[in-house]
C-alpha cells in the first residue's frame, strides 16, 4: 500500500513525506513528549540512529505536541531526528493512529503509539499497531535490515 502523503511543521521547518521518497522512512506515532514511554522509545530510535542511516533511513517521530515542546524533548534527549506537530490529528487519522483507548475504566481519544516502516518507493512495508516499547525498536531494525 503507497504511504498516504502529508505535510508537517517540524523541528527544523516543515515535513512532506514526498520530498523524502528515495529514503527508508520510520515513521512513528507517540503519544506525549517527556513521558516515561515516549522518552524510552524516542531514546532507543536515536541509539539506533547510526545504523538506521547506514541503511538509507530515516526516523521521524509525530505526536499532537507543540512544535515548542518537541524542540524542548529534542534538545533534552540530543535526538538526532526530526519531530512533528500534527494538532489537528489529520495524519495520526490518515495512518490510524488515533482512537478509542482505554485507561482506569474510561473511554476516550488518543494517540495509538504505532510504527510505520516506509520503503524508498513510499510503499508501507510494515506497521506496527498498539506497540509496546521494550524491544520495539530492535523489532524496526531487524525489519529495516530486510528491506536490502
Amino acid at each position: 500500500m503507497k504511504a498516504p502523503n502529508f505535510k508537517l511543521p517540524s523541528t527544523s521547518g516543515t515535513f512532506q513525506l514526498s520530498d523524502n521518497l528515495g529514503k527508508n522512512i520510520i515513521l512513528y506515532f507517540y503519544p506525549k513528549d517527556n513521558t516515561k514511554g515516549c522518552s524510552i522509545e524516542a531514546n532507543d530510535f536515536n541509539n539506533s540512529i547510526k545504523f538506521i542511516n547506514k541503511n538509507n533511513a530515516i526516523v521521524v517521530g509525530v505526536s499532537k505536541d507543540t512544535i515548542e515542546s518537541h524542540k524542548k524533548f529534542q534538545e533534552k534527549n540530543k535526538l538526532k531526528f526530526e519531530l512533528l506537530s500534527d494538532e489537528k490529528t489529520i495524519v495520526l487519522k490518515k495512518y490510524k493512529a488515533w482512537g478509542l483507548k482505554k485507561f482506569l475504566g474510561k473511554e476516550y481519544y488518543g494517540i495509538i503509539r504505532t510504527t510505520v516502516l516506509i520503503n524508498e518507493k513510499g510503499k508501507i512495508v510494515k506497521t506496527w499497531s498498539n506497540v509496546r516499547v521494550k524491544d520495539h525498536v530492535k523489532n524496526v531494525i531487524n525489519e529495516l535490515s530486510n528491506l536490502k
